[in-house]
């Protein structure tokens, strides 16, 4: 019995390793796949045979090598086979669907005053969402990852305490589960910014960095770590929440119900406060953040002295707090995401003028700072990449 057990788990184990290099390196033939792999060409023949049969790749075209002999067939992996990925945020709910290909397949986003709403409402939605993404063609899912900028039970599929949404136990997978009952796809959830520091790691602008700190702003504001290739968790799962370092010397009220925290200077809000009246349109939630920042964006273009004014401030602020995450894990790469790329080329200079002030290391250690180019879109394609992941690491959960 335990004979068969282990070579079912080196089978699980070689399938994994056969379409992670498919995904990876991208078509190719069974020989090369032998080379690239270690395995067998018997080996990988059988393998690749069975991932075609698991719906996880395709035969292609025949190699065009330009020499005489028989040529190779291609292999690649399936590109309708899609992760979604869903986002829970402050003022929108979205979803995305990523192929194993890496293309998106689709991307739908709704407007939503999530925080002034039941969390049902907001599951209500997502479902919806999700519902239209499965109607896409050439999609064919295998999973579900929910992101929710909180602190989050993975295991329990639950979010323990989202201050910057007023949730508290909110039991994300059961309930989502429930209304997409007849897709039975796995569904799990996991902290938003976690999931969009592993889509910078795996198609971002700092992509197949070892190690990697993503810095996300919108309401709140939290780290993801990549160390050595994996994801930084912490003992519980709680890592990241440096919005709450106590740096706020105005000792400003933090919606988790302390003061002085981080976020209160640098958070989405703050910026909006100091740039505008509370009757403006940018504060309007039921209006697309995008929108909302492109009215920001225009303004800074024009010259406008309250919103150049508040940005400096922000970038000042931000700056001290990317200091102190530098100098306490040394990333390679420091990726800033949400409101802070969306306004990046008017924060960048400030937050690496107060690096370059306060890293105790020369050259702020080698750490680079760069701004994200997916957006708002992160936390989503990162969900999408997690559910791919699950099936990439053990195909045979597949047909």
């Amino acid at each position: 019995m335990r004979e068969k057990s282990d070579s079912t788990n080196v089978r699980r184990h070689n399938l994994s390793l056969v379409l992670r290099a498919l995904r990876d390196g991208g078509p190719t033939t069974r020989a090369k796949l032998a080379d690239e792999t270690g395995l067998t060409k018997a080996a990988v023949s059988s393998l690749v045979a069975e991932l075609v049969d698991r719906g996880l790749a395709r035969e292609g075209r025949l190699e065009q090598t330009g020499y005489t002999g028989r040529p190779g067939l291609i292999h690649e992996v399936d590109g309708e086979v899609c992760g979604i990925g869903v986002e829970i945020s402050v003022d929108y709910v979205s979803a995305v669907a990523v192929a194993l290909t890496g293309e998106v397949r689709a991307n739908r986003r709704l407007a939503l005053d999530v925080k002034g709403s039941a969390p049902d409402v907001a599951l209500d939605a997502v479902a919806e969402l999700v519902r239209q993404v499965l109607r896409t063609r050439g999609c064919r899912p295998v999973g579900i990852t929910v992101a929710v900028p909180g602190v989050v039970d993975h295991a329990a599929g639950r979010v323990a305490f989202a201050s910057n949404l007023g949730w508290r136990d909110v039991a994300v997978v059961d309930g989502l589960a429930r209304r997409l009952r007849r897709t039975r796809l796995p569904i799990e959830v996991d902290n938003d910014v976690k999931l969009a520091a592993v889509a910078e790691w795996v198609s971002g602008v700092a992509a197949g960095t070892a190690d990697l700190a993503y810095l996300f702003g919108e309401a709140g504001v939290g780290a993801g770590f990549i160390s050595g290739g994996r994801v930084v968790r912490g003992t519980r799962g709680f890592s990241g929440e440096i919005g709450h370092l106590p740096l706020d010397p105005r000792q400003r009220e933090c919606p988790c119900g302390r003061r002085g925290c981080w976020e209160t200077m640098v958070g989405l809000g703050t910026l909006l406060h100091l740039a505008a009246d509370p009757d403006d349109p940018v504060h309007d939630p039921a209006r697309d953040i995008d929108e909302r920042l492109t009215d920001l964006r225009r303004r800074a273009e024009r010259g406008d002295r309250r919103t150049l004014d508040a940005l400096n401030t922000i970038a000042a602020d931000l700056g001290l707090g990317a200091s102190v995450l530098i100098n306490m894990v040394n990333p390679e790469v420091l990726v800033l995401g949400g409101y802070f790329a969306a306004l990046g080329d008017f924060l960048l200079d400030g937050v690496r003028a107060q690096v370059a002030a306060r890293v105790l290391a020369p050259d702020a250690g080698g750490c680079r700072i760069v701004l994200s180019g997916l957006g708002f879109a992160a936390a989503g394609h990162g969900g999408a990449q997690a559910a791919l992941e699950r099936i990439v690491t053990d195909p045979t959960i597949a047909g």
